[in-house]
């Protein structure tokens, strides 16, 4: 219980002034995370970064679990947001063309700062990550199922539900290794070739489409 209560915010930040000192906050701490990692983002040096006392950071946050908290909601919101306009913006064609414009929009929201993600995945404990990248996970899930709903002539899997697992976690797995390794091609055109060869394989019937 006592861990819960750490990762809970105080108080919601209402008026413009004490937005302002949560958003300072909150980009103190991304900060400090992307630089020197979770072990060194103390409550006290979050506060020296964003230039505010450790009394006022209090008024917000309980402890640090609940800055990081905070910032890991925004963050899984800002790639959900990316998903959903990716999509929107999806369009006709061919099982390829339509496979590729679902990862290329999968890889742009696990694109959204892609330091801070390797932090949120790499450092912070399991126990703070899990509600937050469960839910992630299944929405993504349930977009994938949908689209491969659409497709479903087409395909050889004939449980999409797993299919849309595996879809989602494949992609998911590629992207994680390309942030911790290889930053470099996360946007590139040559990544998204091969992670669609991949999945059009996964995905067509015979040969693929």
């Amino acid at each position: 219980m006592r861990t819960v209560q750490r990762m809970v915010p105080r108080k919601r930040a209402k008026q413009e002034r004490a937005k302002a000192t949560v958003e300072a906050i909150l980009t103190a701490a991304a900060r400090i995370l992307v630089r020197e990692g979770y072990d060194a983002a103390s409550t006290n040096r979050i506060a020296d970064r964003a230039g505010v006392s450790i009394g006022s950071l209090y008024q917000y946050f309980p402890g640090k679990e609940a800055i990081v908290a905070a910032l890991l909601e925004r963050h899984v919101q800002q790639m959900l947001d990316t998903l959903e306009h990716g999509l929107a913006r999806s369009g006709s064609g061919t099982l390829r063309s339509r496979t590729r414009d679902m990862v290329r929009t999968m890889l742009d929201a696990h694109a959204v700062e892609p330091q801070l993600h390797r932090v949120f995945m790499e450092e912070m404990p399991h126990a703070g990550r899990q509600q937050h990248v469960v839910e992630l996970e299944r929405l993504f899930e349930e977009v994938a199922r949908r689209h491969l709903e659409q497709e479903r002539p087409a395909l050889r899997p004939r449980n999409l539900e797993l299919a849309a697992f595996v879809l989602v976690h494949a992609v998911e797995a590629l992207t994680h290794a390309a942030i911790l390794h290889r930053p470099d091609v996360l946007r590139s055109e040559a990544f998204l070739d091969e992670v669609t060869e991949l999945i059009v394989r996964y995905l067509a019937r015979g040969r693929a489409a």
